[in-house]
């Protein structure tokens, strides 16, 4: 079997370590990732300071079959994230015909002058190649294997659609999940790692959700491989483990269930 690429998140932004901005652009690479057989075993989150963007983004891409990085690639002074990535390859940076001429016609198109901050922006490592932006028309671009993109989610998941044909992917994870209702984490734990023992090439987890006995609350026990027989048979012994664990769940509270679910 073909061992499946291996990737890592960098992303980049004070805005993201203040709290003053929530990231989502992890979950939507995470889920990007998945569907392609692409397992991402890393992320990190840096401020705007030029060494340890540099130290990081060298530490990853050394590590990892492909690296991602968000942020840090629009027209303002704390934008250094394509100076950083020239520094970390060794290479020159200069603007990109290609990536100028695609500047030049948004704003012409838009109405507005293209000014020096927004020129900024057509600066790309040398050897670079672009990755398109239907979005504001900006590009990020690739240096090796490192996939540089924008921060704002819109304009990133947008990116994606360019970037996802350069990638090799693999056998895809699948996942089932049966919600366990009214019934404690800590009454499934059992019948999970004996289960989760008989499938070493299995991932099983629990998560629990509510946590407040005045409301709804109960586990969420996710069954996750590659191996679709493996999967549905781990999946089917642990419903026929709860059956008991629901029926002694129930003298405490007759709402205890367990269902599977699609998500």
């Amino acid at each position: 079997m073909t061992t499946n690429p291996t990737a890592a998140i960098l992303i980049i932004g004070d805005e993201i370590l203040s709290g003053r901005t929530t990231d989502s652009n992890i979950n939507t690479i995470a889920r990007f990732l998945g569907a392609l057989g692409i397992d991402l075993r890393e992320v990190r989150v840096v401020h705007d300071e030029a060494d340890q963007i540099i130290e990081t983004v060298n530490a990853l891409r050394n590590t990892y079959e492909y690296l991602f990085t968000t942020g840090g690639i629009g027209p303002t002074h704390d934008d250094i994230t394509a100076d950083c990535m020239a520094k970390a390859f060794g290479v020159d940076i200069s603007e990109h015909p290609a990536a100028l001429k695609l500047l030049m016609d948004r704003s012409i198109a838009m109405g507005w002058t293209l000014n020096e901050n927004s020129r900024r922006m057509a600066r790309i490592p040398h050897g670079a190649e672009l990755i398109k932006n239907p979005v504001s028309a900006a590009p990020g671009f690739q240096l090796g294997n490192v996939f540089v993109m924008a921060g704002v989610p819109k304009i990133m998941e947008a990116m994606l659609e360019d970037v996802a044909p350069r990638l090799r992917t693999g056998a895809r994870v699948l996942s089932r999940t049966v919600k366990l209702s009214y019934v404690g984490e800590s009454a499934a734990a059992d019948a999970l790692r004996e289960i989760n023992a008989r499938y070493p090439d299995l991932s099983l987890g629990s998560y629990p959700y509510g946590l407040s006995l005045d409301g709804a609350f109960g586990t969420h026990l996710v069954v996750r491989g590659r191996d679709a027989e493996q999967v549905d048979a781990a999946t089917n012994e642990l419903k026929a483990a709860l059956a008991s664990v629901v029926e002694a769940g129930k003298a405490r509270n007759p709402l205890a269930s367990f269902e599977e679910i699609t998500a």
